[in-house]
């Protein structure tokens, strides 16, 4: 199919406002942030609300035992695997109106424009939503998409738990959200994700999409720092054992490494430090920290591992502090099937949009499942540089127009192949 066809901006414009107001927080200055953790009452509010929009496109919602929902449209051959665009609808803790939920709702708006125009695709469609995208409350990126495609057993999955001992089963148990279909049935002709870029690269530089090559390595730990907690002014400086200390140690480190050239493009941050007992008066006794390493090459990542390992060993002998660590999430780089690109560049070319190649720089659902099908994403420029995974984040009617015009006419082509 070559006609050129336009999706319906204010519908989508208006999808994208209404899912923000579910967990929206007043951030100040007249700015609002979306506050939607995976699994929390928040995510379920918008969960059931985007099936609610499947449902009335006339879409079959079916819902796996992690919770990811896919709702599938009929193609003209029912014997042809489905063309698969989606995303997430949750959110970190201080989000953005966009990240993830762009990618549902373009590709939401794509079904609801073909259904306006009576056209049915050669390919069924499917459209969907993945579980705890983010992470960020159980401490696993991309949970619900690695386990639809058979990367993390469900029984793992399940047993995952957050901050408070609240396993992922037991918010799925409670949410109703184990659904009755089994993981790892899925079997896409292709996947396409459209996404905020996440960055600055697109906007500062004029472009209206991205065609993303790739996704960087990613390497998740947490560590306990274990020293002695003492009294900060009869405690000399030479008798401490500062977990405090050591923790600021590493993270001048990580930022050595990635100033250094020795490790290419690493990207290294410390989100998390948490000291305990977290007292002005008390040296801190013990602290709980992150570290997330990135890459877009898999030996300087392993490379980068191994430089932080020995570091933490060598501290450890020196300051007196004991560290451990465990690996909460560790992903390889991933390249998208050229097919998929080329096709989402050409369709970028018939819109008369300006696009260039670009590798993300944060995890995706895309990146899982192109361990099953032909993958690739569309990413869309931002205002404010990009930032994201903030109240700030931002982008405006004519880009996700651009992205979802993007999406629609790459799902179309996928969904004509091989009919």
């Amino acid at each position: 199919m070559t006609q050129t066809l336009r999706a319906n901006r204010d519908r989508l414009m208006q999808s994208l406002d209404e899912l923000g107001r579910i967990g929206a927080y007043d951030a100040g200055n007249g700015v609002m942030g979306v506050r939607r953790l995976a699994l929390s009452d928040e995510d379920a509010t918008g969960r059931r609300l985007v099936m609610s929009w499947f449902e009335q496109a006339g879409l079959a919602v079916s819902i796996d035992q992690i919770g990811n929902a896919y709702a599938d449209r009929p193609g003209a051959d029912p014997a042809l695997a489905p063309v698969m665009a989606g995303s997430h609808v949750d959110s970190v803790p201080t989000g953005g109106r966009f990240d993830g939920a762009l990618g549902v709702l373009s590709a939401l708006e794509a079904v609801r424009t073909l259904n306006d125009l009576s056209i049915t695709t050669p390919r069924p469609i499917t459209i969907a939503y993945f579980t705890d995208e983010e992470g960020c409350r159980f401490g696993t990126d991309m949970l619900g998409s690695a386990v639809a495609t058979d990367r993390i057993p469900l029984a793992d999955a399940r047993a995952l738990r957050d901050a408070d001992g609240i396993s992922v089963g037991d918010e799925l148990d409670r949410l109703d959200f184990a659904g009755p279909e089994p993981v790892g049935q899925r079997r896409p002709h292709a996947f396409v994700e459209c996404h905020v870029e996440q960055g600055p690269i697109l906007a500062r530089e004029g472009y209206d999409l991205g065609v993303v090559t790739g996704v960087q390595g990613i390497s998740w730990r947490r560590l306990t720092l274990v020293g002695s907690a003492a009294h900060a002014g009869a405690t000399p400086t030479d008798y401490r054992k500062d977990a405090g200390l050591a923790a600021a140690q590493i993270n001048v480190r990580l930022r050595e490494m990635c100033v250094s050239g020795e490790f290419g493009e690493l990207r290294a941050t410390m989100g998390v430090i948490r000291p305990e007992p977290g007292s002005v008066n008390v040296i801190p006794g013990r602290v709980t920290a992150t570290v997330d390493l990135r890459n877009p090459d898999a030996d300087a990542l392993a490379a980068a591992e191994r430089t932080l390992d020995n570091f933490c060993r060598e501290l450890a002998e020196s300051s007196g502090v004991h560290i451990t660590w465990q690996q909460t999430a560790r992903t390889p780089p991933v390249i998208f099937d050229e097919h998929v690109r080329v096709v989402i560049a050409s369709v970028a070319d018939r819109l008369a949009l300006r696009h260039r190649p670009i590798v993300a720089g944060a995890g995706h659902d895309a990146q899982e499942w192109s361990r099953l099908c032909p993958t690739a994403m569309i990413f869309v420029p931002g205002e404010n540089d990009g930032i994201s995974h903030n109240p700030l984040e931002l982008s405006t009617p004519e880009q996700c127009g651009h992205a979802a015009d993007a999406l629609l006419n790459t799902i179309v082509t996928l969904a004509g192949e091989g009919a």
